[in-house]
């Protein structure tokens, strides 16, 4: 099992000027690592992360999307594999936290947790290029390469909290990141 923050760590060494949907728990975790404009922070649309890095991949085909979602995010929006799937999106790497529970929501358990296969589900939902890593020196060696193929790509961190990122939800609902984001986007 790998903490989510170091494997944050490793990803952020190799994201550029590439926009990454963070959602949640991983939305701290992820600011605390790499706090950039090009971060859009969607947080209070539960189950929406992987809809709105969709949305952004067809809106900017020549920009990298990544998306980080959670495992219970994920599961109230599984329609969204398919869409996904269907659209093809080149650009496309949404990134599953696998924690087996809703941790936003108090750490409740997701149903099937422990006997669900999330890359099973993207696999019959279409989706080909699918990976799964509990192994950080794994995920090290191999997310440079899997960050260079064409996508849709669908890829499940089995995660557990590291250490607890500063949760300031002032600065993630703020009108300012929204701004920083929208302005980058358009500059880049």
């Amino acid at each position: 099992m790998m903490k989510r923050d170091e494997c944050f760590r490793v990803l952020a060494r190799h994201v550029a000027e590439d926009v990454v949907v963070a959602t949640y728990s991983s939305a701290f975790d992820w600011i605390a690592v790499r706090k950039h404009p090009l971060n859009y922070l969607s947080v209070g649309a539960m189950g929406l992360a992987s809809s709105h890095g969709l949305g952004l991949a067809l809106g900017r085909p020549d920009r990298r999307i990544i998306v980080l979602d959670g495992d219970g995010s994920l599961l109230m929006n599984l329609g969204t594999l398919v869409t996904i799937a269907e659209a093809k999106p080149r650009n496309l790497f949404h990134f599953i936290c696998e924690n087996g529970n809703y941790e936003a929501n108090g750490g409740h358990p997701i149903p099937m947790q422990g006997r669900l296969s999330f890359v099973g589900l993207a696999r019959s939902a279409g989706i080909r290029q699918c990976y799964e890593f509990s192994e950080l020196v794994d995920f090290e060696r191999q997310i440079g390469a899997v960050l260079l193929q064409e996508g849709p790509v669908f890829v499940d961190l089995k995660v557990e909290r590291g250490s607890v990122a500063q949760q300031d939800f002032a600065y993630i609902h703020s009108a300012a990141v929204r701004t920083e984001f929208q302005a980058a986007l358009r500059k880049a």
